[in-house]
């Protein structure tokens, strides 16, 4: 079973050095989901939420949360992003299984660097829920984020990784 890289042989945590690796070109893909309503993603989708575009705000929300991981995440590497792009899907009745209706998010981050983007990606995909959260929660405070997930990763030594 592989170790955990975030914790030394004491059980203290720590950054993990990485100053011996490779730079190599890395991405990675994360997704999240916001339910709501089906009135509140009206509200969204039509443009008539009070606070403004809710949509454009969120997305501009998870990038600026991907290029400040590291001062949210303690042992994350400062990383020099080379692409963040965040993504908001409106799902409407019926197009998931569970029959949920609301945002899917999907934040991709790259960089070339030591260390991996994972963070950066999840971080984003979570703000961006949470800023649709707090754009909304005025008109439906029963919002539930769900599903925040790494969906790909590539690059480094570990290589390629998808989600089943």
């Amino acid at each position: 079973m592989p170790e955990l890289t975030h914790v030394n042989e004491n059980g203290d945590v720590r950054m993990v050095d990485v100053s011996a690796k490779d730079d190599t070109v890395r991405l990675a893909v994360a997704e999240g989901f916001i339910s709501m309503r089906p009135e509140t993603l009206e509200l969204i989708t039509t443009g008539q939420a009070a606070k403004g575009d809710v949509l454009a705000c969120a997305r501009v929300a998870g990038v600026m949360a991907a290029k400040n991981t590291a001062g949210i995440i303690p042992m994350c590497h400062p990383l020099l992003i080379t692409k963040s792009q965040v993504e908001c899907i409106p799902v409407e009745a019926g197009e998931r299984e569970d029959g949920r209706v609301g945002i899917r998010v999907e934040a991709t981050c790259g960089v070339t660097g030591k260390t991996g983007i994972e963070m950066e990606a999840l971080t984003a995909a979570s703000v961006a829920c949470l800023t649709i959260y707090d754009m909304c929660k005025a008109v439906d405070r029963g919002m539930e984020i769900l599903d925040v997930r790494l969906l790909h990763k590539s690059g480094g030594k570990s290589g390629t990784w998808e989600r089943p």
